[in-house]
């Protein structure tokens, strides 16, 4: 039943030769890969305003000259990370770049800022798209939580059918996405040329007297969060077609494109129509609103809106579990993340993401708000390091033209330092949780490759002088009476050896009794050694008679816990019985020097 039920949510396992079917083409991988970048035109332009009101409506027309300011960064991250895809074609953006250029800690900085990035991206999409759905129908404001959890679990199965299956669903509703707020700039444009705009807003240039310096700067960091995201694609090159990384460097480009034209167009309109943030109506609503009106149209723009900032988590989908791979496979996070479930994604990483920004939403009650800053620092450091890490390398190696490339990097890194310093100074007391997880993170990173270095001290060999030991062999078979199931487990252990011994536990002298005399009467051919339990427990008499056993055997044989266990039929059976063999072999997995084994009896029904 469970196996049925499994293939009905993810699909029929895949061949691993089909792994090259599984790659995206450019305008899947924009879809995948960039639905988080795109989706915070939604946000980015209420983030700036939302910082901006506190010096009063007039100071709103600052949000023009910062979201250019917001437009130059991003042309400068894009140049600087089509230089990283091609320097580093097999994918793991700011982890790979500041590892193999900054060294081991650097890497891990940047690896895990990214993964912790990519679980806050789920949440704070999941949130921002709750937002929007609530905008629309404010009776379902008290049941945001639900509504994101939902989605997060729908993700998660998409996730998990694959990548080419997940794409093309999830392209669909990225590019009504795109084309509903070109449409609403466009129309929201004609309005404003055409005289159909009658808003009080502020002349251009007004100087505003209680501005400062320190709340323009909070107002950009703010409106930066928009770029969140844009590392993504560099990191998820593998997914991509032949040859990779033109095809990953191409839909960099046409994801800043779309992004910058979209970003600047809502910051526009929001500063013509007058708009103001809402806590219970974004500012994409509003517009949309004083465009349209509350019709069909504006119920499309909002419905795409919604899907596209819930679909916005499906670029962490993408490239956590890549980016947990690459770690994985230096030992830095469990080897499970390596492991390609049966539609070829690493399912672990994808079930890994889903269930920790699951947790996140229902911590913060799906407030977007408290997410944000958190979701912005995480990027802006990899940000960093990742330029930080090409400026080495082009210094190291000096290729051709290398001087301009060492430049282009060398402004983005100035600029997302300064930006990641904006952000730290002036949104201390939201983002103060990060200098806690992400030193733990790293701290755990660290453990778990001090366990696998460990693991594998142990257990390596010298071929040289490392041989089998011949030993004998003591088989102990527990038994709770006599039955087909205690026939079919001596008869095994016989034909091993003849050192097979027979323990049975009881609880008082009737039963002991009882139990001697049938075992006289079979006579199997196997000692049975009887065990009192004053306390009515099982396992602990078998465990010490064990112990006893194997302090005197473990010179000359090998010592194996032979358990018998039937097999029922139907799943629900298994709740109709005690189970004792698991619990004795829980305790016996402790113990040093015994080999434990089961010997499985099937029921007929």
């Amino acid at each position: 039943m469970v196996s049925r039920f499994k293939r009905f949510l993810i699909g029929r396992p895949l061949r691993s030769a089909e792994i090259e079917e599984e790659k995206l083409g450019k305008l899947k991988a924009l879809a995948v890969l960039s639905s988080d970048a795109l989706s915070s035109v939604a946000y980015g332009t209420e983030q700036i305003l939302i910082v901006l009101m506190a010096a009063g409506f007039a100071a709103v027309w600052y949000s023009i000259p910062i979201s250019f300011a917001v437009l130059g960064l991003l042309l400068v991250l894009v140049l600087s990370y089509r230089q990283t895809i091609y320097a580093y074609p097999a994918g793991g953006g700011a982890y790979v770049v500041a590892k193999d250029n900054l060294g081991v800690p650097a890497g891990l900085l940047a690896g895990g800022s990214l993964l912790v990035d990519y679980i806050l991206t789920v949440a704070v999409s999941s949130s921002a798209g709750t937002d929007a759905i609530t905008s629309a129908f404010p009776s379902m404001h008290d049941h945001r939580v639900l509504i994101a959890l939902v989605m997060i679990a729908f993700l998660t199965v998409m996730n998990l059918r694959g990548i080419t299956e997940s794409a093309s669903v999830l392209a669909i509703p990225v590019y009504l996405f795109v084309a509903a707020i070109f449409v609403l700039i466009v129309s929201g444009f004609v309005k404003y040329l055409t005289g159909g705009v009658h808003a009080d807003v502020p002349e251009w240039g007004t100087a505003v007297s209680n501005i400062s310096l320190f709340l323009l700067l909070k107002a950009f960091s703010s409106g930066c969060s928009a770029l969140t995201g844009v590392e993504a694609v560099s990191n998820a090159i593998p997914n991509f077609k032949k040859p990779a990384e033109r095809n990953a460097a191409a839909t960099l480009v046409m994801m800043g494109a779309i992004l910058g034209a979209m970003f600047i167009g809502i910051s526009l309109l929001a500063y013509w129509f007058g708009i103001s943030p809402n806590p219970k109506e974004t500012v994409v609503s509003q517009i949309a609103d004083a465009t349209f009106g509350r019709g069909a149209v504006y119920y499309a723009i909002q419905g795409v809106t919604a899907l596209i900032l819930f679909l916005a988590a499906n670029t962490a989908y993408s490239a956590f579990p890549l980016l947990a791979f690459m770690l994985a496979k230096d030992k830095f996070m469990p080897h499970a993340f390596k492991v390609r479930g049966d539609r070829l994604g690493f399912s672990n990483g994808i079930i890994f993401l889903g269930v920790l920004s699951a947790l996140l939403v229902a911590a913060f009650h799906g407030d977007t708000e408290n997410l944000i800053p958190l979701y912005a620092v995480g990027v802006f450091i990899p940000f960093t390091l990742s330029q930080l890490g090409m400026m080495v390398r082009w210094i190291r190696r000096k290729p051709q033209g290398w001087a301009i490339k060492f430049a282009v990097n060398t402004v983005g890194m100035l600029t997302t330092l300064s930006i990641t310093l904006i952000f730290i100074f002036t949104k201390f007391h939201q983002v103060w949780m990060i200098f806690v997880f992400l030193p733990a993170v790293i701290y755990l990173f660290y453990q778990i490759y001090r366990h696998y270095a460990n693991t594998a001290n142990q257990l390596r060999i010298d071929p040289c002088h490392d041989k089998p030991v011949i030993k004998g062999s003591t088989i102990v078979v527990p038994v709770a009476g006599i039955t087909r199931v205690v026939l079919n487990s001596l008869s095994y252990a016989k034909s091993l050896t003849d050192n097979v011994i027979a323990v049975y536990v009881g609880f008082d002298d009737e039963e002991i009794e009882r139990m001697e005399k049938k075992w006289e009467d079979w006579n199997p051919g196997v000692r049975l050694i009887v065990l009192r339990s004053s306390y009515r427990s099982i396992t602990r008499p078998i465990v010490k008679f064990i112990e006893t056993v194997e302090w005197k055997k473990a010179e000359t044989d090998h010592l194996t816990v032979l358990i018998p266990q039937f097999i029922v039929k139907h799943w629900w059976q298994h709740m109709l019985h005690n189970q004792s063999s698991l619990l004795l072999r829980a305790y016996l997995f402790n113990q040093k020097d015994v080999v434990i084994a089961t010997v499985p009896y099937h029921l007929r029904k």
